[in-house]
């Protein structure tokens, strides 16, 4: 019997955003095949970091890990956005700088998560809906090295990608700028058991 476990933030920790049993956690669960069960571990609010503190009520059972981290990391440099910067150089730099900081640590996450011997899956951070169009420019370009990270550490370790960019991406998929909707948990869902089966 498989066991799916999703780990990392409220990309599957959605239940405060939707309707009750409408989360991405029973979503997935309600189109698993016979004799599969889901178990969510992931936590509204975590950090990349936080990863490794869920692993430890891990079921003994788990088959398959499910990790999306990062949207949280990213969002906690957003004060980059508003900084002033003198050249186009400066402003990369500085992102590029959080960027690599947050790749050490998701490095370190993904190996905990390794250590335990068992298939996982990573996720892309999307863009989420922002209703003023410059700023989902700005914040697409922003995440993009932050995605980065995650693609190259995921190729680095053979890992499958699900891209969350190419599954959220029209403005019903979200329930406000940041977290899934009833029917992003539906995509969501559908994304991952594609993934796995």
């Amino acid at each position: 019997m498989a066991h799916v476990v999703l780990l990392g933030d409220s990309i599957f920790d959605n239940q405060p955003y939707v309707a009750p049993g409408r989360a991405t956690i029973d979503e997935l669960t309600a189109r698993l095949p016979e004799g599969w069960r889901a178990t969510l571990l992931a936590r509204d609010g975590d950090h990349a970091r936080d990863v490794v503190a869920q692993l430890r009520a891990l079921p003994e059972t788990a088959t398959h890990l499910v990790v999306s981290a990062g949207g949280n990391d990213a969002l906690e440099q957003e004060s980059l956005l508003g900084e002033p910067a003198s050249s186009v150089t400066e402003a990369l730099h500085r992102l590029g700088t959080a960027a690599r900081e947050f790749e050490s640590g998701y490095r370190a996450m993904l190996r905990a998560v390794l250590a335990k011997n068992l298939p996982v899956t990573i996720c892309t951070i999307y863009y989420g809906n922002f209703p003023d169009p410059d700023m989902r420019i700005v914040l697409g370009t922003a995440l993009s090295v932050f995605n980065d990270a995650i693609i190259r550490v995921g190729w680095e370790n053979g890992l499958p990608i699900l891209d969350l960019r190419a599954v959220c991406n029209r403005p019903e998929h979200y329930a406000n700028p940041i977290e899934p909707s009833a029917e992003g948990s539906i995509r969501i869902a559908e994304a991952i058991l594609r993934m796995l089966t």
